[in-house]
């Protein structure tokens, strides 16, 4: 073996032995190595193996490969041609490994640091958009993971779309599932939690702030650029993608969800080499440590005011919801929780409804929240001018029902202009006028109020002959 190949411990060994008056050929037998490399290492008087410089076909091209690596923008391929065509004979991973050798576009990596935590300090939230196929058809979702960190213990759930209202929603949830929480909750900065600032400097959003309270922890964000701060719950978001939504598919959000907890139940009790341990037995340490729920805790849900339309119904996220046609253009108080919508007036519940999640805009209607037919709100309107009517007899009875055929949706500015009729004129007058309108079919009342008023004439208005206007 040559000299130059030895390693640093074995050139020690060659020194002291030949210290200590030992023959070349006797410390070569001893260590089976030629006495050619015991003779160098003696030479040399360093146990440092020397250093091997080779000359490298791009050396002279160093300053032309930086100026390439700038004008194409960092890609190598490019590079690679130009220098071809400067006559550079340079393979292409020749190219790669002198530029790694110099830096060109690699900056050294720079060590990870590890972080321990103890059982109940700490747990961290993030969330990641993935696709899962729901109902057929591939949407995009978002995925809201929280894992306590000493324990490693693992829950997520999928939304439309992720707010405060489902940030709240979430962690409520997954406080749920532990059961318990921890005093501090890791987050990114995400706008969601974050009103302004970054790291320990971040200021929460009130909202966000007062939810945090009523639980009895503290959120706090890592600093920027420090992301494996996270790591604990960022690390599963690629397992969640591979193993859990990879081939599978739902109805709808409600089976995805409980699928994502019974898988949750399984990866949380599964064996792990790294922690000598699963998941749930780590758990059993920290459990004693997290804080407990609250006595109660409250249902989350968004508030939205709204005024119920002229058909009946709340609109909320495209969807359309029934209320009783008796709180038709009165405004009303909307709950949206995950799976409900609820709807108030004042302190009391007046309807409430599955959450349609997502698709197309659908109406939701109760028959409860509909009047008998025949008995809805114009109905009532047009009958009470109808009866008025009917009092003056089989006449107006034998009119009317034409009259309502032919309205087209006017009937009751006809109804009331006939009622009208009926106290400007003379009673006679009128019933001899509709019973001669009914007898020739003419249902315009213009023409009726004329034939009112010629039948007048002769009662009211003495006609004079010619020549006697001064008398």
């Amino acid at each position: 073996m040559s000299g130059l190949m030895l390693d640093q411990a074995l050139r020690s060994v060659i020194l002291r032995l030949h210290q200590k008056g030992h023959s070349h050929r006797k410390i070569a037998c001893a260590l089976q190595v030629s006495r050619t490399a015991v003779r160098r290492v003696i030479e040399s008087g360093t146990d440092e193996p020397p250093r091997v410089e080779r000359s490298e076909k791009a050396e002279p091209y160093l300053e032309e490969i930086r100026t390439l690596y700038a004008d194409c923008r960092g890609n190598l391929v490019r590079v690679h041609e130009e220098l071809l065509a400067l006559g550079c004979e340079l393979s292409y991973p020749a190219l790669t490994r002198f530029c790694r050798h110099h830096g060109i576009g690699k900056s050294a990596k720079r060590p990870s640091g590890s972080y321990h935590f103890e059982p109940g300090e700490e747990m961290q939230h993030d969330t990641s958009p993935h696709h899962a196929v729901i109902g057929g058809k591939l949407i995009a979702v978002q995925t809201a993971s929280c894992v306590l960190c000493y324990s490693r213990v693992l829950f997520f759930q999928h939304y439309p779309t992720f707010n405060r209202f489902y940030c709240k929603l979430f962690l409520t949830e997954a406080f749920q599932y532990f059961p318990g929480l921890c005093l501090r909750c890791m987050i990114d900065n995400t706008h969601v939690v974050v009103l302004r600032g970054t790291g320990k400097e971040m200021i929460p959003v009130p909202e966000m702030e007062a939810f945090a309270q009523r639980f009895g922890f503290r959120f706090q964000a890592h600093e920027l650029g420090d992301a494996n701060r996270s790591a604990r719950v960022e690390r599963p978001m690629d397992y969640i993608e591979n193993n859990f939504l990879a081939g599978r598919r739902f109805e709808d959000f409600a089976e995805l969800n409980r699928k994502a907890r019974e898988f949750c139940d399984r990866s949380n009790a599964k064996f792990r080499r790294h922690l000598g341990a699963s998941p749930r037995e780590l758990f059993a340490r920290e459990r004693p440590q997290l804080k407990p729920l609250p006595l109660h805790v409250p249902e989350i849900y968004q508030l939205h005011h709204r005024i119920v339309d002229t058909e009946g119904y709340v609109c909320v996220h495209n969807h359309r919801y029934s209320v009783p046609y008796t709180f038709i253009a009165r405004p009303l108080e909307v709950r949206e929780t995950y799976d409900r919508i609820d709807i108030f007036d004042g302190p009391r519940l007046v309807a409430s409804h599955p959450k349609s999640q997502g698709g197309p805009p659908q109406r939701i209607t109760r028959p409860e929240h509909r009047p008998p037919r025949g008995q809805g709100p114009s109905a009532k309107r047009i009958l009470a001018e109808e009866q008025q009517l009917l009092s003056f007899g089989e006449p107006v009875a034998n009119y009317l029902p034409e009259l309502k055929r032919r309205g087209r949706g006017r009937t009751p500015q006809l109804l009331r202009r006939l009622l009208s009729f009926s106290r400007d004129y003379p009673q006679e007058a009128f019933l001899q006028a509709i019973q001669s309108a009914t007898q020739y079919g003419m249902y315009d009342l213009d023409r009726l109020e004329k034939m009112i008023l010629r039948s007048l004439v002769a009662d009211f208005f003495v006609v004079r002959p010619h020549g006697h206007e001064h008398e």
